[in-house]
């Protein structure tokens, strides 16, 4: 792998420009721009500015060996001067392969001409590449390159399995009762399959706090008081008291076929 470099910048180019006409030796330029003195001496002679229309103004301008540069490398791009190379990319990437998998596949191959993964990515964004709508065929389909080492999105703590937008139908048409065994998973299928919430109280008062738990059927309310913030106390409820909440709960189901205005309250 060859040198791995900083190219000279456009501030850097002004510099230049300035200390060239001011006649400041090139070593100079290289100890303050911390450059070595051939990259100086190179970016003078490829960079020169020089028309035959205005043959008074041969020289060297950072605004202009700025573009120049560009263009050099716009033009020198290797699937611009491989046409059949990038033939074969823009094939791959339309057929739905990624980046990486083409320039992997190329190495397992052994290809002569290949090309690697960054490279592809600078053409599918390029103008060439916007021109042809290749960012479409990409997974992100991300019309707008990321830039690299920026920060990446965080995970969300609740997998989109468990989202509501995947309840059963059962669940959001309310057409079943929570749970109909009297044991302590009638509290958990409450909260899988109705309303919970937490209420806290100012902190003079403590830790304590009420969790509520609404059936979404019968608008069956429970009501416990927790010591902390943590779960545990919720879903680890004593299986005769859950028994009583279950029986309370199915009674008030068959003595009221339609949902009360104000929801029946069992506090223990």
């Amino acid at each position: 792998m060859g040198a791995v470099y900083d190219q000279l910048s456009i501030t850097e180019r002004r510099k230049i420009e300035r200390w060239r006409h001011a006649k400041v030796p090139v070593d100079e330029m290289a100890r303050v721009l911390k450059r070595c003195r051939s990259t100086i001496f190179r970016e003078l002679k490829r960079n020169h500015f020089s028309d035959e229309s205005m043959p008074g103004c041969d020289g060297y301008y950072g605004a202009a060996a700025h573009l120049m540069q560009a263009e050099r490398r716009a033009r020198e791009r290797k699937l611009i001067k491989h046409p059949e190379l990038c033939k074969r990319v823009i094939e791959r990437i339309k057929n739905g392969w990624t980046p990486e998998q083409i320039s992997n596949r190329m190495i397992h191959e052994r290809a002569p001409l290949r090309v690697c993964q960054e490279t592809i990515y600078r053409y599918i964004y390029s103008k060439e590449g916007q021109r042809e709508d290749l960012w479409w065929y990409l997974p992100t389909h991300r019309i707008a390159r990321r830039p690299r080492r920026t920060r990446r999105r965080r995970e969300p703590k609740l997998h989109r399995d468990v989202s509501i937008l995947f309840r059963p139908d059962y669940v959001a048409h309310r057409r079943q009762f929570g749970h109909s065994m009297p044991d302590r998973r009638f509290v958990k299928q409450i909260c899988r399959e109705g309303e919970a919430d937490l209420m806290l109280f100012k902190q003079k008062l403590g830790q304590t706090n009420v969790t509520s738990l609404v059936e979404r059927v019968s608008r069956f309310t429970v009501i416990l008081k927790n010591p902390n913030k943590r779960t545990k106390p919720v879903m680890l409820c004593p299986a005769g008291d859950c028994a009583a909440i279950c029986r309370e709960g199915q009674d008030h189901e068959c003595h009221q076929r339609s949902p009360p205005r104000r929801p029946s309250v069992h506090h223990f």
